[in-house]
């Protein structure tokens, strides 16, 4: 799942201040499940800016508010023709990639962010999500008894732990396991402690391509698929 954070109120108030009418857009998965722009939170903003309009004696701005289901789906966007061709900017609640599908479908309007893409992560409790990946594009986590080290060491080293590590903890962030050790550990358990033996040469980061484009149809004539 994209975590993201909304950004600070005072900054999505200099974002729109060109703009007299914007429309606050939600996203419904993602945004929604990490609490940063779901309908809730597309509600709330909408709230907070005109109740800061209010404050400011000000009425220069006209909001609406909507939330679709993906952002990130050009299907879904292209739902809000009627809605964009109202206002003269999307303030978008969605994730990076929400916000870019937006501007491409609407080129003619502005789309503001108006949240921090943080990480992909995993919930590890109510309201706290922890970086599980960095979308690489060089996956070993087969290596690594699922667990990787890019995004759960800290300095992210491939040939783990450190001797900084005490006690299984980080020794840059005591709150944060080391994830060598968590390494160690589940590969004793599964019985391939082999694999801490090797060694992995440094990953070459201009080896990724980017930007990076997967295509996996599913081809409808299965003829010829199969021969």
């Amino acid at each position: 799942m994209i975590v993201a954070e909304q950004k600070p109120l005072d900054e999505i108030q200099r974002m729109i201040a060109p703009y007299e009418k914007v429309l606050i857009l939600g996203c419904g998965t993602c945004m929604t499940v990490c609490g940063a722009g779901g309908e809730r939170e597309v509600s709330l903003l909408h709230s907070a800016l005109r109740l800061a309009q209010a404050r400011a004696g000000s009425n220069m701005h006209q909001f609406s508010e909507y939330t679709v289901k993906r952002q990130c789906d050009p299907e879904f966007i292209a739902l809000l023709a009627d809605r964009v061709r109202e206002v003269d900017a999307i303030l978008s609640l969605g994730c990076g990639i929400g916000v870019q599908v937006a501007a491409e479908h609407f080129p003619d309007t502005p789309v503001l962010p108006g949240v921090n893409t943080s990480f992909m992560g995993a919930v590890s409790e109510l309201g706290v999500w922890d970086e599980r990946c960095a979308a690489c594009g060089d996956c070993r986590l087969a290596e690594t008894a699922g667990i990787c080290p890019i995004t759960r060491c800290t300095k992210g080293i491939l040939n783990g732990p450190c001797a900084g590590t005490k006690n299984g903890k980080c020794e840059a962030n005591k709150d944060i396991d080391c994830a060598w050790i968590l390494i160690y550990e589940r590969l004793a358990r599964l019985g391939q402690l082999e694999k801490m033996r090797r060694y992995y040469p440094p990953r070459n980061f201009r080896t990724i391509p980017r930007p990076r484009r997967l295509v996996n149809l599913v081809k409808a004539d299965m003829g010829e698929e199969h021969g």
